[in-house]
C-alpha cells in the first residue's frame, strides 16, 4: 500500500453528506460523552486518579466482553464491570500507595478476563475489535435517550457534590476536620467515574478511554489555574475531540479511536506550548486582587524592617 492509498483510507470524504445524515444520533451521543468526560475529568486530575481510570476501564471491558459472550446488553455489562471496579477501589484504596497497588492487580485481571470472553465468543470479529478500540455504531433514538439520561443523572449527582468534593479533592485533611464526609464522597465519585468510563468506552474503546477522561482536563490545566475556566476548557476540548473524531472517521474504514485520541493529543500539545510560553513570560493565569497584593507588600516591609 502506497502513501496515497494510506491517506485515502484514513481520510475519505466521498459521499460524506449522505453518511453524515445517517449518524446524527452518534454525533449527539459523542457530544454528550464529551460533556460528561470534560466534567468528570477535572476531578480525575484533581484527585490524581488517572491510573484508576485505566484500571476501571479494564474491568468495564471484561463486563462488556462477558455480556457479548452471553448475548445480553453490552452497555449493561460494561456498567456492571466498571461500577464493581470503582466500588472496589473506593472501598479498599484508602491511601495512594494502596490504591495504586490494587489498580495494578485489577488491570491485568480485568484485561485477562476480557480476552478470555472474547476468545470464547464465536460472533463477528468487528464486535470484538470495537470493544477495544471503539467504533461508530448506529445509535438509534432509544439508545441515545438512555445514554443522555444516564449522563444527565451523573452530571446532576456531580453538581450536587461539587463544592464539598472540590474541597475534599484539594485538602482532604482540612475537609475532614470541617466535617466533610471525605470517604463517602470518594466512594460516590468513584461510582460516577465508573459509569462515565462505561459510557465512554462506546466511543473510544476500553484501551483508549483516557483520551476522554484525562487528556482534555490535563490540557486545560496547562493554560489556566482558574477552576471555572478549567472546567469550561476541559468540556470544550473533550467535545471537540469526540465530535471531531466522529466526523473525521465517518468516511474511513478505520475505528474512531485513533481520530479522537489524535485530536485530544494535539489539543494537549498546543495547550502545553501555550502554557510554557505563558510561564516564561511570567503569566500563570492567577488573578491577584489589589488588597491582597497590598497586604503582601506591607508584610514584606514588616519582615524587612
Amino acid at each position: 500500500m502506497d502513501f496515497g492509498s494510506i491517506l485515502h483510507t484514513i481520510f475519505n470524504f466521498e459521499n460524506y453528506g449522505e453518511l453524515l445524515a445517517l449518524v446524527q444520533n452518534s454525533i449527539w451521543a459523542g457530544a454528550v460523552l464529551g460533556l460528561l468526560g470534560g466534567l468528570v475529568g477535572t476531578f480525575v486530575m484533581k484527585r490524581d486518579l488517572a491510573f484508576a481510570v485505566h484500571g476501571i476501564s479494564e474491568l468495564s471491558f471484561a463486563g462488556a466482553s462477558f455480556a457479548l459472550l452471553i448475548g445480553t446488553d453490552i452497555i449493561l455489562g460494561s456498567l456492571a464491570g466498571s461500577v464493581a471496579a470503582a466500588l472496589l477501589l473506593g472501598l479498599m484504596g484508602v491511601r495512594a500507595r494502596d490504591k495504586n497497588s490494587i489498580i495494578g492487580v485489577i488491570m491485568p485481571f480485568g484485561l485477562g478476563l476480557g480476552i478470555l470472553f472474547l476468545a470464547l465468543y464465536q460472533g463477528r470479529a468487528a464486535n470484538k475489535f470495537g470493544l477495544l478500540t471503539g467504533q461508530i455504531v448506529s445509535v438509534d433514538t432509544v439508545q441515545l435517550q438512555v445514554l443522555a439520561g444516564t449522563a444527565v443523572v451523573v452530571m446532576i449527582a456531580l453538581a450536587a457534590m461539587w463544592r464539598p468534593l472540590s474541597f475534599a479533592s484539594v485538602d482532604p485533611e482540612m475537609a475532614e476536620a470541617r466535617g466533610v464526609p471525605v470517604r463517602g464522597l470518594a466512594i460516590a465519585f468513584m461510582v460516577l467515574l465508573g459509569v462515565s468510563v462505561a459510557l465512554s468506552i462506546q466511543i473510544v474503546g476500553a484501551l483508549l478511554v483516557l483520551a476522554l477522561l484525562i487528556t482534555p482536563a490535563a490540557a486545560a490545566l496547562r493554560v489556566t489555574t482558574s477552576p471555572r475556566l478549567v472546567v469550561l476548557l476541559s468540556v470544550l476540548f473533550a467535545i471537540t475531540a469526540t465530535v471531531g473524531g466522529i466526523l473525521l472517521a465517518l468516511g474511513s474504514r478505520i475505528p474512531i479511536s485513533p481520530y479522537v485520541t489524535t485530536l485530544s493529543f494535539l489539543i494537549y500539545v498546543v495547550c502545553r506550548i501555550i502554557g510554557n510560553v505563558r510561564a516564561k513570560r511570567g503569566i500563570n493565569g492567577r488573578v491577584v486582587r489589589p488588597h491582597a497584593a497590598m497586604g503582601q507588600a506591607v508584610e514584606d516591609q514588616t519582615v524587612a524592617g
